[in-house]
């Protein structure tokens, strides 16, 4: 697959910005990710980041790092961090931005052991599907210390499917309403990959099915929510 989101942000980090990614869903419409927003500072992250942040312990792993941002503020604060994406043009961008211990790797190879899993924006994204959850669940317990946790972001989008006369409407060829097809544009470039949003009771099922604990921390405005994992 093209490194669309790579090559987005390692153009910002090289000062070639000259335009911003486009996105779009099986169920939305195109739609502008500003590059900068990519590389936001701690005073212009939401409420639900910065809690993540501030309840992180210990070795940290973040997981989809992208540009870095989380990292580079937690290591400000002393915290040991790895940062992995299996985007190459992005951690060569975090590399860039004094992130030494950045790599590029799928989560599903990491074999280290830490205390807190760190997956912001949308991190639910990383089980694709709603029936791949409880195992993709069950390999990040294996990469938690024993007062380990996972720090998790994620929405319920289920109101993206009202319709006018307060019904809903589901996609028929989708085992869940959180699964997605997500299309990144920049460029001469697009990728399509597949994508999810996880309600919280959702996860919290998922997560009891693989010998976890999930609490709820933190609801944000746009039926989004900071849920925090451990083991049972």
């Amino acid at each position: 697959m093209k490194d669309v989101f790579g090559t987005a942000i390692l153009d910002y980090q090289l000062g070639n910005y000259s335009e911003d990614l486009i996105t779009s869903t099986s169920i939305s419409e195109a739609d502008s990710l500003p590059l900068p927003y990519l590389f936001r500072n701690h005073s212009e992250m939401p409420s639900l980041e910065k809690t993540a942040l501030k309840l992180s312990k210990g070795t940290v792993l973040d997981i989809g790092c992208g540009a870095g941002s989380h990292s580079l503020y937690l290591k400000s604060k002393g915290l040991k961090v790895k940062s992995i994406d299996i985007s190459v043009g992005a951690i060569e961008a975090c590399r860039l931005r004094g992130l030494n211990q950045a790599h590029v790797l799928d989560v599903m190879d990491e074999t280290a052991s830490f205390d807190t899993l760190l997956l912001l924006m949308n991190g639910s994204g990383v089980f694709q599907s709603l029936a791949h959850t409880p195992f993709v669940l069950s390999h990040l317990k294996t990469l938690i210390n024993p007062d380990g946790q996972i720090l998790i972001d994620s929405s319920d989008i289920k109101y993206m499917y009202e319709d006018e006369d307060g019904g809903y409407w589901m996609d028929a060829t989708k085992d869940y309403y959180g699964e997605l097809d997500y299309t990144v544009r920049y460029k001469n470039q697009e990728a399509t990959f597949s994508w999810m949003y996880l309600d919280f009771e959702n996860l919290k099922i998922a997560c009891e099915q693989a010998g976890l604990r999930c609490e709820l921390i933190e609801e944000g405005p746009h039926f989004d929510f900071l849920a925090k994992i451990t083991l049972a």
